[in-house]
């Protein structure tokens, strides 16, 4: 028997911890089409699919696998989307850099990123790195702090 899509994206969706109108804003559409997508009134197009497997981090070819979605259409669709923003994507590079000890010009790089980021779980992603990043130069041992006066 076949999953209906409607219900797979919904299930991707809310194990995600997002409302309907947070993957709309994702998506690049109304919350009343994504309504529709999840209640199966509307078939999303291969070029949506596609973004919403890349929202979800899945093959495009596996969100619509076991499910009524049309053959013809699926054919069309791409083997491998982008997963990942620009966000997440410095993130992942910041921490590297954190891990080997190289955090020379990060908030600069965060303070920019913020400024272009609109998506509000990124902006506190954002926020909360740059705020790492502050209590990292001003813990003992930090080379970045000034050295202290031995004075109480």
């Amino acid at each position: 028997m076949s999953t209906s899509l409607g219900a797979r994206l919904a299930a991707h969706r809310k194990a995600l911890g997002w409302t309907q109108q947070d993957l709309a804003e994702r998506l690049g559409a109304s919350r009343t089409a994504v309504s529709l997508m999840e209640s199966g009134l509307s078939t999303p197009s291969e070029r949506t699919i596609a973004l919403l497997a890349g929202i979800f981090k899945v093959a495009p070819h596996d969100l619509v696998a076991g499910t009524a979605y049309p053959a013809a259409k699926a054919e069309r669709l791409p083997v491998v989307v982008c997963s990942y923003t620009e966000v997440e994507l410095q993130l992942r590079l910041l921490d590297a850099d954190e891990a080997a000890g190289r955090v020379e010009g990060w908030d600069e790089r965060l303070a920019l990123l913020l400024k272009e980021t609109l998506d509000g779980r990124e902006r506190r992603a954002v926020a909360a790195a740059r705020a790492r990043l502050r209590v990292r130069r001003h813990a003992p041992g930090a080379t970045s702090c000034p050295p202290s006066s031995g004075k109480s």
